[in-house]
């Protein structure tokens, strides 16, 4: 497409980081687009070296076809930031927005290091105009921050326009949400060079997305639009899990509860599924830069209303573990307990705010045995996330404690308690009566994802305990306890 404005034809696209974000959207882009070459570039070798490979650095289904059908055609992989840079007319900031672990907004705000660092690089290596686009998820006002070093550092003749287009990719479907995005956000300037940065980007997008599902706003809307959209699908998780609690202490059915109000149109039912919390890259991390955002704003309420959204979530956790220790007699000291997945959701590798992570940390400080098994994780990044600083001080507890098995079985053999983290399809399907006949009596199923037949299981020899619901030999204890007037 050629700009009028900037005297510039775009031809080549470069993305800053080969992570979860630049490597699919870039794959996507390049097979749409076969009139256009597109390089992801990232410092670290083995990472290049793995989207170079017959095994992808990451898990998702449909990545690997689409990364080998355009690999070595329009689409590369390299590890030499500034040819990449100094090539392209359209460049994607794809980099970590990780939450500050120190300093100011500690635990809240985003910390834009890597970002600064590709504006730098940007502005250093640039020889001619550029339309830099921000897709890492970034506080408001970012993409200005991102503008001020290019304009502070501009070469002549070279011209900056920064677009901010945020990804809303699930992981486990994130090739199917970049084919078939709901919309595709573009915030830019309002100039008549921004304006025209904007149709390039959009010109791009509509090689495969239908033009009334391309959206085109001010920057600093298409900036809070990222945040709004994560912050409200984990207030919606987090409200059912709230009911999951009222419904265990009432008799009441949290499906049930789920269905009814989500037949309601004004409602609807995606994200009303109860669970053991919610995980991933984005929520947590997401929800806690719109905290610091508010405060920073001084708007105490309104930062207390979305940090409840994180407490619930928390909550949640602690309390199924706490069932756990509960139903096992008040102790899981020295015993065994399985952990079926450990990803934070089915189709991914992704282990980040899992919460497979933290009900084993829970149970290791009880000083329970664990065995995890995960189809997809390996087991070294099952070992780095439980002998990270925020999860234990003592990773010698980890080595004492944690069994890493190749299949679902062995780590069921002689435990005590299975526990369903990941919502991985294989669970439904195991053999639970050879199962139950490997485990110690009573023999104990923690279903944290509500996936399972639980009146098979039962029937079975299985004691069950779920999220949300009480069942069956509990339920006349329930109306007995009404009966008697003890509320």
């Amino acid at each position: 497409m050629y700009l009028r404005e900037w005297n510039m034809t775009v031809n080549k696209i470069c993305c800053i980081g080969a992570g979860y974000v630049g490597g699919p959207s870039c794959a996507v882009i390049a097979h749409k687009c076969p009139n256009l070459q597109v390089t992801v570039v990232d410092q670290s070798a083995e990472r290049i070296a793995q989207w170079n490979s017959d095994k992808l650095p990451i898990f998702e289904p449909q990545l690997d076809e689409v990364v080998k059908a355009c690999r070595g055609h329009n689409l590369f992989f390299s590890t030499d930031v500034e040819k990449g840079i100094r090539d392209a007319e359209l460049i994607f900031i794809c980099v970590n927005t990780p939450t500050k672990t120190f300093g100011w907004g500690k635990g809240r705000a985003a910390d834009l290091k890597y970002i600064e660092s590709a504006a730098r690089r940007i502005a250093e290596v640039a020889q001619n105009s550029k339309i830099v686009v921000e897709k890492s998820t970034v506080p408001v006002k970012a993409a200005e921050s991102i503008a001020n070093i290019l304009s502070a550092n501009v070469k002549p003749g070279v011209k900056y326009q920064v677009l901010s287009n945020p990804e809303f990719l699930a992981e486990g479907t994130a090739i199917a949400d970049l084919l078939n995005p709901d919309r595709v956000l573009i915030g830019g300037d309002q100039s008549i060079e921004g304006l025209e940065a904007m149709e390039a980007l959009c010109w791009v997008y509509r090689h495969w997305v239908p033009s009334g599902n391309i959206i085109t706003m001010n920057t600093w809307s298409s900036e809070l639009s990222k945040l709004a959209a994560n912050a409200f699908l984990a207030q919606r998780i987090s409200s059912i899990n709230a009911m999951s609690a009222i419904c265990e202490c009432t008799g009441a059915d949290v499906d049930e509860v789920a269905h009814a109000i989500g037949t309601d149109s004004r409602i609807g039912p995606k994200f009303l599924k109860a669970s053991v919390g919610f995980g991933g890259s984005c929520f947590q991390k997401d929800v806690l830069n719109m905290v610091y955002l508010c405060e920073c704003l001084n708007l105490p309420e309104v930062a207390a209303y979305w940090q409840q959204v994180i407490a619930i979530n928390d909550y949640q956790r602690m309390r199924f573990t706490k069932r756990i220790v509960e139903s096992l007699f008040n102790t899981v000291t020295n015993k065994r307990i399985a952990i079926l997945g450990f990803a934070f959701k089915k189709d991914t590798g992704d282990t980040r705010e899992s919460a497979a992570i933290y009900v084993s940390k829970y149970l290791l400080e009880e000083g329970a045995h664990i065995r995890i098994y995960d189809p997809k994780v390996p087991e070294d990044q099952i070992i780095n996330d439980l002998t990270c600083v925020e999860v234990t001080d003592q990773p010698e507890k980890v080595k004492q404690l944690v069994s890493i098995c190749p299949d679902p079985y062995l780590a069921a053999e002689g435990s005590h308690a299975l526990v369903i983290c990941t919502e991985w399809d294989e669970f439904q399907s195991l053999d639970y009566q050879r199962i139950y006949n490997k485990m110690l009596k009573p023999a104990f199923i923690f279903d944290g994802r509500l996936i399972l037949n639980h009146q098979k299981l039962m029937d079975l020899g299985f004691k069950v305990e779920t999220i949300g619901k009480r069942l069956s030999r509990d339920q006349t204890k329930v109306v007995r306890t009404f009966a008697n007037g003890t509320p």
